[in-house]
């Protein structure tokens, strides 16, 4: 009759344990979300300092191992996954080809692929989908996150601006989640298992991944009007180059993953590990800094966090931070004990087409060119009015965060510098409104009624009005510039008379 008693009070000892975890957790409104269904395991790391130090932060390490008897070669359970049926065509072993001749790039896209391959192969799993999708990234960017191509489609999944927004991933001055390696992924699959959906058929609808839904629908309806079939084959026909391409080379790569030994091609090896861990943000910290210390190399950390524009992480509650298990440790440990600032940026809105870089950085005690690195503004380009810049911190900003409406909503728009401009005075005329003076200097009425704080269009004689014009023109402050301009224009008329 002990043993009973026994038991159940060990089970209210542990359930109370257990309540007292996550009260703690949401006391610090802290939510877990683990980065796969299976096998999770959530480490809570308590806060470093206390509740009212700069530093304070609570981070979770959202860690997920392979089951238990799982081979331990990641390849092989790639393998195992496979289930899109074989295509055949001669493109298919033109490119087996010319994929095998360079064991050099397979090897270093291999190597590449070796950081996120278990999260994505993960994801294919948990959605029942085929594991060959893991490969796809070997033909959209070769496995770099950072890759950004000529029609602006950018990350491992290549996303264009557009598709990227249909599937929530957010494009701001900071953040870029077409780049994020878990966002990017996560929108990838359901943009997959949407075309499945409208295709059935794997092949058709990488083929619209590639050439969009609209593209592979109109094919498949002029197919059908010719009374031809609509798998991949017979709808090559109907298909541009690259997307007829498109499937035999991922049909290429997954004949050498299948079978690596008789293409000549030798696989590094890839554990079937989780490569990276997830660490909850929640102030801003500089790439620099978290790299430095996560103890890895300033590469290595963009290599995985590559969807962060400037040199901050804005921290929030929903920000994370992907490092390899062991430097998550690392950056922990070194984080309790880091006593200064996090981060040395804050954010600046340009307000109007006035406010030069040369006046931003001396604003905030800097160079123009720290601005223009930071912000990656080319040479010869200003920013335009509403744009939002990162700037050095200044003492009476040293201890708070961008806030996150800044962030979230953040943009930034460049224009090419234009012909050198000087700034004169001029005096209005009696017959002189806006659009007259506007057309004689070639600006706008609105340039002029910025330049001037006016609040509307009305001018009177004998008014003084600031100008920017070319600098090839004359500057006046006593009125010499238009009588000038008005000399000019008689002579002109006069000659334009003789020549009648």
């Amino acid at each position: 009759m002990q043993a009973p008693r026994f038991l159940k009070s060990l089970t209210l000892l542990v359930f109370f344990s257990l309540f007292a975890h996550f009260s703690t957790a949401q006391a610090n409104d802290v939510s877990v979300a683990p980065l796969n269904a299976q096998d999770t395991l959530d480490v809570v790391i308590e806060p470093l300092f206390p509740s009212d130090s700069l530093n304070q932060d609570l981070d979770i390490f959202t860690l997920t191992t392979a089951p238990d008897g799982a081979t331990k070669d990641l390849w092989d359970r790639i393998r195992k996954g496979f289930a899109i049926p074989d295509l055949n065509n001669p493109l298919v072993a033109t490119h087996s080809t010319w994929y095998s001749a360079r064991p050099e790039y397979m090897q270093r896209t291999s190597q590449r692929a070796s950081r996120y391959l278990f999260h994505v192969l993960q994801e294919l799993e948990k959605r029942h989908m085929p594991t060959e999708l893991a490969l796809l990234p070997f033909i959209e960017s070769s496995f770099n996150p950072q890759a950004y191509s000529r029609a602006k489609a950018a990350g491992m999944w290549q996303f264009i601006p557009s598709t990227g927004r249909d599937y929530n991933l957010k494009q701001n001055v900071f953040r870029d989640e077409r780049r994020d390696v878990i966002a990017s992924t996560n929108a990838a699959l359901t943009y997959l298992q949407k075309l499945y959906g409208m295709f059935g058929d794997w092949q058709i609808a990488l083929a619209a991944y590639n050439w969009g839904e609209g593209s592979v629908s109109r094919a498949i309806a002029k197919a059908k009007a010719a009374g031809r079939g609509t798998d991949f084959n017979s709808l090559s026909d109907y298909m541009p180059a690259e997307t007829r391409n498109y499937y035999p080379k991922l049909q290429a790569v997954k004949n050498i993953i299948a079978t690596p030994m008789q293409y000549g091609i030798k696989l590094p090896v890839v554990e079937n590990q989780p490569y990276f861990v997830s660490i909850n943000k929640a102030r801003d910290i500089d790439i620099k800094l978290a790299a430095e210390l996560a103890e890895i190399p300033i590469e290595e950390f963009r290599a995985l966090n590559p969807q962060f524009n400037r040199p901050i992480i804005p921290g929030s509650p929903t920000t994370n931070i992907l490092l390899p298990e062991i430097n998550a440790q690392k950056f922990k440990e070194n984080l309790s004990k880091w006593t200064k600032a996090l981060s040395s940026w804050t954010a600046h809105r340009v307000t109007t087409a006035r406010e030069k870089i040369e006046t931003i950085a001396a604003k905030f005690k800097t160079t123009p060119q720290v601005i223009r690195e930071a912000n990656d503004i080319p040479p010869n380009m200003h920013v335009k009015a509403g744009s939002v810049l990162l700037v050095p911190k200044l003492a009476t900003t040293s201890d708070k965060d961008i806030a996150d409406e800044v962030v979230n909503n953040a943009t930034m728009n460049v224009e090419a510098d234009g012909p050198a401009k000087r700034r004169i005075t001029i005096k209005v005329s009696k017959h002189d409104d806006l659009k007259s003076i506007a057309q004689r200097y070639k600006v706008t009425e609105a340039q002029i009624r910025e330049w001037n704080d006016l609040k509307g269009k009305k001018i009177v004689a004998g008014q003084s009005l600031k100008l920017e014009v070319r600098a090839g023109k004359a500057k006046s402050k006593s009125g010499k510039a238009e009588k000038s301009e008005k000399s000019s224009r008689t002579s002109k008329s006069s000659s334009n008379k003789h020549n009648q």
